[in-house]
């Protein structure tokens, strides 16, 4: 989907799971639990930094797994991502800033990460929006990466 007002474009992907808005929630707002679920098939994560309240900063380094040489955005095998935590709705939303640490200017820029809870009959409806993707993230790259976290996210909430 791209965005007629400034041609940035908005990837977004939702998923219901079988678990309370409150668990999804804490396990988003857990810096353990997140580095468990976030990085899509094929990453692990470690957070660097990560500081939860609105106005707070956090980073994290997604590490792509496995013998194969990948060249991620900050370096071989390697994302690093850092940014803010813009608005904190519990048991409802959490809205972020996404910067990647890179020297490819494909991938600068301040990208904005929405987390929506909806209550739904088999549990709660996940919806992750992602405004101002940069050029540098390939829409199918990103789609599939989106669902695989919200499928890391079933399995460890469920």
């Amino acid at each position: 989907m791209v965005d007629t007002n400034n041609n940035k474009r908005i990837d977004t992907a939702s998923r219901v799971i079988r678990a309370s808005a409150q668990v999804i929630y804490q396990a988003m707002l857990n810096p353990e639990a997140l580095a468990l679920w976030l990085p899509p098939e094929g990453m692990s994560g470690q957070i660097d930094t990560f500081d939860a309240r609105e106005g707070g900063v956090y980073k994290m380094t997604l590490i792509y797994e496995g013998d194969e040489e990948i060249q991620g955005k900050t370096s071989e095998n390697r994302d690093v991502t850092e940014g803010e935590f813009l608005e904190l709705i519990p048991d409802e939303r959490i809205v972020k800033t996404v910067q990647f640490h890179s020297e490819d200017t494909r991938f600068s820029g301040e990208m904005i990460q929405k987390w929506l809870l909806e209550a739904h009959s088999e549990g709660t409806k996940v919806t992750v929006i992602c405004e101002d993707v940069p050029e540098g993230i390939r829409k199918e790259d990103h789609d599939v990466g989106l669902r695989s976290t919200l499928a890391n996210l079933a399995v460890f909430t469920e």
